[in-house]
């Protein structure tokens, strides 16, 4: 019991940030895991002085998990049959190649393999929640938590940029309602900003739009147990050779349940109240989430990293994005 009031003060101190958070993205506009990550760096001295550390380390690593876990709720298999198997391998190569992409120009940046993946994996996928779906089965090290932060400032910048921006790209272009919709869904990185961009253009273009953001939402798992197989590989490769004893990680139990709700939401018809409960609650956990991870930040680190983490960001949206639009043609 003693040793569960030690996580209340750092439990506490995060939800009513992620409430304040959310306040005031409902009331200016902007993106709430901004204002959480923004809010938590200007709290970060309660993480260095004061008895909230515990908890907050605690909602950093676990209250995380339980917010992707419950994203399995938003998706099912039918979403992939309904948006067709062309567009569905589309967005399977634009998620392969930007994070390929990612990791070669992370490379020649002078950056770790570990950001190239990081952030090529929130641009392909799902944005801040990609990032820390990733972060959290990336092996520990002393700049994890720092390019976790930079990542999720950078995608969610992006994110708003595109929102305002892709849509008026599209009118442009002159693209149809789907062309359109497969645009804004395979290239915008977080899920509410697609809807933002789909319905400022029109309710069918919102629907379809929202319909291919998820379904490159499905393919977060896949993708981070594919990350997670490497890191067992590279381990194994590793213990072998003697280079280094260490466990391999094994399967996190957060992604076993994704796994499972995402294939209960697919069998079964679940009231409305539960699957839209589960979004907020989700969602709310992630806000949570990330700003446990601003508190335990240093910004002064963060101020050391210079533009390359930022270019590369750019580079791997201008990416994306440019994949997607080029295989439109082949989309009708």
């Amino acid at each position: 019991m003693d040793k569960v009031k030690t996580f209340i003060p750092g439990i506490v101190v995060a939800t009513i940030t992620g409430f304040a958070a959310l306040f005031l993205s409902e009331h200016y506009g902007a993106p709430a895991m901004l204002f959480a990550l923004l809010l938590g760096i200007a709290l970060s001295f309660l993480y260095e002085e004061t008895k909230c550390k515990t908890g907050i380390e605690f909602t950093a690593c676990h209250i995380l998990r339980i917010g992707v876990a419950l994203l399995g709720l938003r998706i099912a298999f039918g979403d992939l049959a309904a948006l067709g198997w062309k567009t569905a391998l589309v967005l399977i190569i634009a998620i392969a190649t930007t994070i390929t992409f990612g990791m070669l120009v992370a490379k020649a940046f002078g950056l770790s393999k570990r950001f190239g993946v990081l952030s090529g994996g929130a641009v392909g996928i799902c944005g801040a929640s990609a990032a820390m779906a990733i972060a959290a089965v990336l092996p520990e090290g002393p700049e994890k938590e720092r390019d976790t932060i930079l990542t999720v400032i950078g995608v969610t910048a992006l994110s708003t940029i595109a929102m305002v921006l892709y849509p008026i790209i599209a009118g442009l272009l002159e693209l149809d309602p789907t062309s359109t919709s497969i645009f804004l869904g395979g290239t915008i990185h977080d899920v509410a900003q697609v809807v933002g961009a789909g319905y400022s253009v029109s309710e069918q273009t919102g629907d379809l739009a929202t319909l291919t953001k998820l379904v490159r939402v499905a393919y977060l798992m896949p993708v981070v147990l594919c990350i997670l197989f490497v890191i067992k590989l590279n381990l194994s490769k590793q213990n072998q050779a003697g280079e280094l004893q260490a466990k391999s990680p094994g399967l996190p139990g957060f992604l076993i349940a994704f796994i499972v709700l995402m294939t209960l939401n697919s069998l079964v018809e679940l009231p409305s109240l539960v699957t839209t409960s589960a979004n907020e609650l989700s969602r709310f956990a992630l806000v949570v989430a990330i700003t446990a991870i601003g508190m335990k930040s240093n910004l002064r680190r963060l101020l050391t990293v210079g533009i390359r983490p930022i270019l590369l960001l750019i580079l791997e949206t201008l990416w994306i994005a440019g994949l997607i639009l080029l295989s439109l043609p082949y989309l009708a």
